[in-house]
């Protein structure tokens, strides 16, 4: 798994927690979400592309 796609995972989850405390903070969880997303659909490709290389 690459290092930077587990740093925006942590960030995502981060952004999740912050957001969730706060009241006017709604749009991070949405960032939260969105950040989370594209980190996973870029671990997926990583894992497709590598194993077909493989």
């Amino acid at each position: 798994m690459n290092l930077a796609l587990i740093i925006i995972i942590a960030i995502a989850i981060i952004l999740a927690i912050v957001s969730g405390l706060g009241e006017a903070l709604g749009f991070l969880l949405w960032v939260a979400i969105i950040v989370g997303v594209i980190a996973l659909i870029a671990l997926l490709f990583r894992l497709i592309t590598g194993s077909r290389a493989g």
